[in-house]
């Protein structure tokens, strides 16, 4: 399988990337980021781009790949809906359309977040658009896709958070880390990794999934 992953340099896009390094049927990979990811590896090419919604100058080199990864995100903290649906729906269609249009047989994986509405009428507004976003993303056209919804997610193999408070709790409750993991619903870096990678190489029932199927998947 040859993946192209987006938001490498964030938590969950890391925990795929590392996963993905690991796994003997990824065979190739492509990280498509805003900055420097500072690793090498023979299966790893990386492509840095400044501007998400104009994918024109880096087409030939998304041609010919199997599954995509697309963990690239932000927070809605302190931003209005319009400037929300840009980054998160606008951004997303661009990249989902340009690589439908040059790889139509691939399997399209989107991180969402626990509590995605999928009616997009809720109350929440990151919740609806956020639903919005993997509605398009599942109705788009691709051979699979797929929506992770992931809660509480535990940091592995080094791993941290872009969020600084966010590390510091994780540290605060580190020692409950093997509490915690026996949760169905609290998964790790490393299984929402697995996970993802499991629902590309072989179909799964549910498109939508969260704490609960990533844990499940991530066994397989």
């Amino acid at each position: 399988m040859k993946a192209i992953i987006t938001g490498s340099t964030g938590m969950v896009g890391r925990a795929v990337l590392l996963e993905c390094l690991d796994h003997p049927s990824v065979t190739q990979i492509l990280v498509i980021n805003r900055s420097p990811l500072g690793i090498a590896h023979p299966k790893l090419k990386e492509i840095v781009i400044e501007d998400f919604y104009d994918l024109n100058q880096i087409e030939e080199e998304l041609k010919g790949y199997n599954a995509c990864f697309y963990c690239l995100g932000t927070s809605a903290l302190g931003m209005n809906e319009e400037d929300y649906i840009k980054v998160t729906y606008q951004m997303t269609k661009v990249f989902a359309d340009t690589l439908y249009r040059l790889n139509p047989e691939s399997i399209f994986n989107y991180v969402s977040g626990a509590g995605t509405d999928s009616s997009e009428s809720g109350r929440m507004m990151w919740a609806r658009v956020k639903g919005k976003t993997e509605n398009m993303i599942l109705k788009h056209g691709f051979k699979d896709a797929y929506a992770f919804r992931p809660g509480v997610i535990l940091p592995e193999k080094g791993i941290q958070s872009k969020t600084g408070w966010y590390n510091t709790m994780y540290a605060i409750t580190k020692p409950l880390f093997p509490f915690l993991k026996k949760l169905s619903s609290v998964t790790t870096t490393t299984n929402v990794g697995k996970a993802m990678i499991e629902v590309s190489l072989y179909p799964y029932r549910k498109k939508i999934l969260e704490n609960k199927d990533i844990n499940h998947m991530a066994k397989n």
